[in-house]
Parts: structure tokens; sequence; C-alpha cells
């Protein structure tokens, strides 16, 4: 397993308690042998806002990173994600906020399994390469508006 992958699931573990967990930086990358930056790459790639999390971090000595789980009701969490689409979204993003959203249970896993070969790059061969993800966005947008569980 690589180090990343070792971060992250205890990362996970330290929410699995209560959604929300606070960590000193260089305690953990002690703890796990890495060095801090490799900490700060897991956070910052692994848990993002598409991906349905909050990170707050205080710097200085007694500093901390604090990681917590978005919880929202299904229509405010849709309207969350429709909210920060804009008005272009590429494949990997559109990809992490259906994960998300399947993973928080908002959405089933036929409608995921639809809307990410909807999404996909494929789909879009024809399309002149600068509009690819505004046609992905709004494609996606209004999956997320019609759908229903």
């Amino acid at each position: 397993m690589s180090m990343s992958n070792i971060i992250a699931n205890m990362i996970l573990e330290m929410l699995s308690d209560g959604g929300e967990t606070e960590i000193q930086r260089n305690e953990l990358a002690q703890t796990l042998g890495c060095v801090p930056s490799q900490i700060n790459y897991v956070i910052s790639s692994r848990f993002t806002p598409e991906q349905g999390y909050i990170v707050e971090s205080r710097r200085g000595g007694g500093g901390y990173i604090r990681i917590a789980r978005v919880k929202y009701d299904k229509s405010a969490m849709l309207m969350h994600v429709v909210n920060t689409i804009g008005n272009a979204i590429d494949e990997a993003t559109c990809r992490a906020h259906i994960y998300n959203l399947n993973y928080q249970d908002i959405l089933s896993a036929d409608a995921s399994k639809l809307m990410l070969a909807a999404i996909d790059d494929r789909c879009f061969r024809e399309v002149p390469a600068e509009l690819k993800d505004k046609v992905r966005a709004a494609i996606f947008k209004q999956m997320l508006l019609v759908n229903t569980k």
C-alpha cells in the first residue's frame, strides 16, 4: 500500500468517529514516518470540497488541520454542487462530485453509473476542445436538477 493510501486511510478512520477530526501535521508525519508535505498532498488531493470535505488550518506552534465531512440534506447538497460547477467542469472534478454524491447516498448506484457514462470524455469526441467542459457542465447540472432517488 502506498504512503498516500496509508495517510488517507488513517485520516478516514479518524473521521469515522464523528465526521470531523483535528490533526497535527508534524505529529502525524512522525507517527507514519513520512515528511509533512506528504500529509499536505493527501489532504489537498483527497479531502477536497468536491469530495465532500471542509479543511481548515491554523499555522504556528500550536497549529492544526481540521477536516470535516460536509453533511447536507439531499436537496441542499444537490444545489450546493450545482452552484459550485460554474460554467465549465473537467471530467475528473465531475467524477469526484458523482462519487461523493453516491457515497453520501444522494445518488443511487444506477444514477451514478449513468451520470459517469454521460460525462465521460469519449462522449465529447465531436465537440470542439474549447467547449467540452462547458457542455459537460450543462449536462451535469441538468442531470442533478432532475435527479430523484
